[in-house]
């Protein structure tokens, strides 16, 4: 759902071109499967068309990405052991929370137990992340904005 809500926004701002994002998970699990079905239906509410399938963190993300972010602590984990393996231990993880005023250190619950609420709150949690994420992005590379 975050790369689905963040591709729209950077479209609506133009910069799909200058600006690429791609979501994977640190395990194995749903590889090449579409989202649960409940996402793709929160996101089309929103207006969000996902067209993403599931795939795992590769060592050539921590190359090929200038940031990385997790949506919960064990995944910030599981990215910091990644990272040691690869050939850019520089690169920062960040907790996608991190980016939201008020809300450092916080997780991106997991909706999947859940019902249809959980899904909206992760929506609106998101979204707000997703904004401050952008207006970070904004003054990190204000370069890109100036198109």
């Amino acid at each position: 759902m975050a790369e689905g809500i963040f591709n729209a926004k950077i479209k609506g701002l133009g910069l799909e071109k200058s600006i690429q994002s791609d979501s994977a998970g640190t395990s194995d699990y749903h590889i090449g499967e579409l989202p649960d079905e409940r996402t793709l239906s929160c996101a089309q509410r929103h207006g969000v068309g996902i067209k993403h399938r599931g795939r795992q963190v590769q060592l050539s993300d921590f190359r090929d990405f200038a940031y990385i972010i997790a949506m919960d602590n064990n995944n910030l984990e599981n990215l910091k052991q990644l990272k040691l393996q690869s050939r850019f231990p520089d690169i920062e993880i960040f907790l996608m929370r991190n980016f939201a005023s008020g809300a450092a250190g916080l997780a991106v619950p997991d909706p999947y137990y859940g019902g249809e609420e959980d899904f909206e709150n992760v929506y609106r949690i998101l979204d707000t992340a997703l904004d401050a994420l952008i207006s970070h992005l904004k003054v990190a590379h204000p370069q890109v904005f100036k198109a």
